[in-house]
């Protein structure tokens, strides 16, 4: 990977479920995962790569950023990220240039995905 001067270079997520974060993400949107000790893992195959910590008192709170993935399909992201466990916490609405819902993943954080 290059790194990009002044681009996000990285994204990291609380986590306070290990094993139920890795299952899930891969589920739904094939993420890979390499283990960096109990508490943490890094993930690819999202565009960007990233992290889950669970390190020290992993808290997870509502509000700051919202990151928002893309799927092709809508519909069917919908319906594997329900069968996978995610609990929907905005179901689809239409925004100004498509639609999009938002979900809990296993640890709390609030997560959108979006279609044209």
């Amino acid at each position: 990977m290059s790194n990009k001067n002044n681009s996000i270079n990285y994204i990291e997520f609380p986590m306070v479920k290990n094993a139920e974060t890795k299952n899930f993400y891969n589920q739904v949107f094939d993420w890979e995962f390499s283990d960096w000790g109990p508490k943490y893992i890094s993930f690819s195959g999202a565009n960007i790569d990233g992290g889950f910590n669970g390190e020290g008192d992993a808290q997870v709170s509502s509000g700051g950023v919202l990151v928002v993935l893309y799927a092709n399909d809508l519909n069917q992201k919908f319906e594997e990220v329900k069968k996978a466990g995610g609990e929907i916490v905005k179901p689809i609405f239409e925004f100004p240039g498509g639609k999009r819902f938002h979900f809990s993943d296993p640890n709390g954080n609030e997560i959108a995905v979006w279609s044209e």
